[in-house]
């Protein structure tokens, strides 16, 4: 098998994530692993570490709002294959992710060798999902997906903050530009979104968010 240099593993479960490396480290005992628990965290990662040769992603880590981080990463960092390693399970939510530009999706509940296997399969540059899955005939929000895709890094981190209910003024000091800077960047997000003011923008921005019923199922495992 491929020895990855790098890999990064954005997960907000210590103890999934500590178990999931235990394994995977005994068989890729020469790559470097890089841990992320939220959007932030996962952010910082790939602008220093853009070399990476593969991305773990949790699609419900702090920050992040459905296939947003999935579809943003996909766009800036294309070179980086992703796999997500997530609790849901139902067939939209797979075939969203593959549409949206994952090489693999894990399901939690799948025995961690069955996890190496779809990793080697998608390091050797391939696509891997449950055998169980049926595909789906849903319609795609690709428009929206490649709006959101067209913001630059810069741009996505002031619209998470939109999200997160931050002022123009709260979001200039935390970026250490001003605030007039920050009102030239929303009209850019606007247009670019095809909206006009931060509450459609923020609206838009939950059209790729995951469903109600399976945040719920989300939510219910992390008890």
């Amino acid at each position: 098998m491929i020895q990855p240099d790098k890999v990064i593993i954005a997960d907000d479960h210590p103890l999934f994530r500590q178990a999931l490396l235990e394994t995977l480290k005994s068989k890729l005992a020469q790559t470097k692993w890089l841990e992320a628990e939220t959007v932030n965290e996962l952010n910082t990662l790939l602008s220093s570490d853009s070399d990476a040769d593969l991305l773990l992603l949790d699609l419900n880590i702090p920050g992040a709002h459905g296939f947003n981080t999935l579809v943003h990463v996909r766009k800036h960092f294309p070179q980086i294959p992703v796999v997500i390693v997530s609790a849901y399970e139902d067939n939209d939510t797979i075939n969203n992710a593959m549409n949206y530009g994952a090489s693999g999706f894990v399901p939690k509940s799948t025995p961690v060798e069955t996890i190496f296997e779809a990793i080697r399969q998608v390091l050797q540059g391939g696509l891997w999902t449950p055998a169980s899955l049926n595909d789906s005939n849903q319609e795609s929000k690709s428009d929206m997906a490649d709006r959101i895709s067209s913001l630059t890094q810069q741009q996505y981190k002031i619209l998470m903050m939109f999200a997160q209910g931050m002022l123009n003024k709260q979001i200039a000091y935390d970026l250490s530009v001003s605030e007039a800077t920050i009102k030239a960047h929303a009209t850019a997000i606007f247009r670019k979104l095809n909206v006009r003011n931060r509450t459609q923008a923020v609206i838009a921005l939950g059209q790729l968010d995951l469903s109600e019923s399976n945040f719920a199922g989300e939510l219910s495992d992390k008890k």
